[in-house]
């Protein structure tokens, strides 16, 4: 990747970009220590952050899990020792802002061991943890994943929501009766964006469900991206009403009772 070479140029020792992004105020040059050294990828890297995950200071342990989380990114260099680093962490972990960013690095690992851990800390009192578990799970289609994020589309605070909404609806082609209803349940969120990535992931499904909220983004001209997308997937335009309609005709409500179901893997 081309934008990345300034990066794999970067001329300072592994010590030096750690120390840069322990110690540099400003927060763009954090990030291009923390993209330098991710990029090198090498043994040393590993060791320095596994050390940082182990720190008294809970600063270095947040930094020591995202270096992990995109070790040799692009091309990911000893992802399972980053994900076990990661998982002890999080089993000695009690600071909130270190598990946001323990269950964001095994999110960009997106391996299955993250579920145990997601199971235990789904119900967290800190929103940004939730969130967390939510990342982590994205794209997996276990059963116990699913639940959570049925789970957690259902949560109080609407970012944990919008992303649990986001994992069901497009981050899987898995549709069955649980994940349509938990994404129908969204359609009338208070959240906008909650309420997208619902009528999006229904529309996916070919759920009818989705017609009358498209008719209504019709009606109040106030036709936003989602609701095009929908339309696009449904195969009809919001520009013109009658398309709606043909598509209600030809959508029967027994889609609703009879989904498709596949097999969860476990």
């Amino acid at each position: 990747m081309p934008h990345l070479d300034k990066y794999r140029h970067d001329p300072r020792s592994v010590n030096e970009l750690i120390n840069a992004i322990l110690t540099e105020a400003d927060e763009e040059a954090v990030w291009d220590a923390i993209t330098a050294v991710r990029v090198r990828g090498s043994a040393e890297v590993l060791d320095r952050a596994r050390e940082l995950c182990r720190s008294s200071c809970l600063r270095e342990r947040s930094f020591g899990a995202i270096i992990l989380g995109q070790l040799g990114s692009p091309n990911r260099t000893f992802p399972n020792e980053c994900v076990e680093a990661i998982l002890r962490l999080i089993e000695v972990e009690a600071e909130p802002t270190v598990l946001h960013d323990a269950f964001i690095a095994l999110g960009h690992l997106a391996d299955p061991r993250v579920i145990s851990p997601a199971e235990h800390f789904q119900l967290h009192p800190d929103p940004g943890v939730r969130y967390g578990v939510v990342f982590s799970l994205l794209g997996h289609v276990e059963a116990p994943a699913i639940a959570i994020l049925v789970r957690l589309s259902r949560d109080e605070d609407p970012h944990v929501r919008d992303w649990a909404t986001f994992g069901l609806g497009t981050q899987i082609e898995l549709d069955t009766h649980e994940i349509r209803e938990a994404l129908a349940a969204r359609l009338d969120d208070s959240d906008e964006h909650t309420r997208g990535k619902g009528l999006v992931g229904l529309a996916c499904r070919g759920d009818p469900r989705a017609i009358p909220y498209l008719e209504q983004a019709w009606n109040s001209r106030e036709i936003g991206d989602k609701a095009r997308e929908a339309a696009e997937l449904l195969g009809v335009s919001v520009d013109t009403s009658p398309a709606l309609e043909d598509l209600d005709s030809r959508h029967s409500t027994e889609a609703i009772d009879r989904p498709q179901v596949d097999e969860l893997r476990i």
